[in-house]
């Protein structure tokens, strides 16, 4: 039926170019069909995609050799996986198009299925891609303590500043964006009356790295007189045996 479409009257060699042209379009469709890569080696509109073809056609790092990290599976925290997977990728390029490429092989299980889910051609930068999987996992990211946890974290009487240095910045870490100013005044009024404490009075901290060298400075001196104490002690319990043998 097709051939008969290209007949004339013109001679058998008339029935034959449909033929030739029949092929040659057939090879167009084929060619058309198969243009899923691009030059990069990356699918374009002829694969059902989820990022966009911008994104697809970012090529690689030529040194790159994969994400080599623990990947995400949905249960866990949803920054710490961002974080770890930005500062990793920071080792080889911050480009856009790279990072989308790459992030879906940094999941596994219910986290790489819910991205497989995504629409076609709906991911057209990183910062779309971050926003869509941290509606996704919001369930699972760790509860933050508001500054106010700060106020019960008082030093308690007889408990070393180190200790209590240590159960503070746990908490203090704990707290999303919380200001040195504000760390630094319940840091003040939890301490106990004492030599850190006047110090921090008379001299304040301006940064966390600088009280916390004031602070190891404070520890050291309380640890020796800690351990001279003792001493002192053991040598005058010895004593007070010696008399009675």
């Amino acid at each position: 039926m097709v051939g008969r479409s290209f007949a004339t009257a013109t001679g058998p060699k008339a029935t034959e170019e449909p033929k030739d042209k029949i092929h040659t379009l057939e090879m167009d469709d084929k060619s058309h069909s198969n243009k899923s890569l691009n030059t990069t080696g990356t699918a374009t509109t002829g694969c059902r995609h989820l990022f966009t073809d911008f994104v697809m056609e970012t090529p690689l790092p030529d040194k790159w050799k994969g994400f080599n990290r623990d990947r995400y599976d949905g249960t866990t925290d949803p920054d710490e996986h961002m974080d770890a997977y930005t500062m990793h990728m920071s080792l080889y390029t911050l480009d856009n198009g790279v990072l989308c490429r790459v992030f879906p092989t940094s999941l596994k299980g219910e986290a790489l299925s819910w991205f497989t889910k995504l629409p076609p051609n709906s991911i057209d930068y990183f910062e779309t891609l971050v926003a869509k999987f941290d509606t996704q996992f919001v369930t699972t990211r760790l509860h933050h303590l508001a500054y106010i946890a700060l106020v019960g974290i008082r030093q308690e009487k007889g408990e070393s500043l180190r200790k209590f240095i240590d159960r503070f910045g746990k908490v203090a870490m704990s707290i999303q964006n919380l200001s040195f100013d504000v760390a630094m005044h319940h840091m003040l009024t939890d301490l106990r009356p004492g030599p850190f404490a006047d110090s921090l009075f008379m001299q304040p901290a301006m940064s966390l790295d600088e009280l916390r060298r004031q602070a190891a400075k404070f520890m050291q001196f309380e640890e020796l007189r800690e351990f001279r104490n003792q001493a002192q002690a053991e040598a005058s319990k010895e004593k007070k045996e010696d008399r009675y043998r």
